[in-house]
């Protein structure tokens, strides 16, 4: 069985988030507040599994669920299953044919503790290229460990909360200092 692939960072992810950012703003239109490039491919310099990641922000109070059909009729595959333990997302997969990589995009409500821990991070490793590379060497320690990726999600789940109680910290110690 094939192991999970960390490929080196490709330049070309930002402008693919860009392409689907722009497809999906089209798609659902008005209850869409804002449009994120998250995860690994958004981090430049960063290795990662070939998917772009994309978060979908709804304005709050929009009916989730109102996006289902839609992403699905752009052939994004709409995964279910993951909303027994995260009720907050909507989650679709899929490589639309004219697209040369994947993508998963997440859908929730701008503000929710997902949308802020994601940006976070996120934010967090754009900031600091050395964590940003203590990430990859971690992902790329762990990867020919799996094939399942939701096992290999789960096995950096430690690691991420580290870096993210760091970002918190930074984050507090800034507001402190602004004040």
């Amino acid at each position: 069985m094939p192991t999970i692939v960390i490929e080196d960072y490709d330049p070309e992810w930002p402008a693919l988030y860009e392409q689907m950012r722009a497809i999906l703003a089209e798609t659902l239109g008005g209850v869409v507040e804002r449009i994120e490039h998250v995860g690994s491919t958004s981090v430049p310099g960063l290795g990662a599994k070939p998917i772009v990641d994309v978060m979908v922000g709804l304005h709050p109070g929009i009916d989730l669920n109102g996006c289902v059909e839609p992403l699905k009729n752009l052939g994004l595959e709409y995964i279910p299953r993951y909303e027994v333990d995260m009720p907050y997302r909507r989650f679709f997969h899929g490589r639309p044919p004219e697209f040369p990589y994947a993508y998963n995009v997440h859908v929730v409500h701008v503000g929710h503790e997902f949308w802020e821990n994601h940006l976070l991070f996120r934010d967090y490793l754009r900031a600091h290229p050395e964590a940003a590379k203590a990430y990859e060497a971690h992902k790329r320690e762990l990867a020919p460990r799996f094939t399942n990726s939701n096992l290999y999600s789960d096995a950096k789940t430690e690691f991420i909360r580290g870096m993210e109680a760091a970002a918190e910290e930074e984050r507090q110690q800034r507001r402190s200092e602004q004040t």
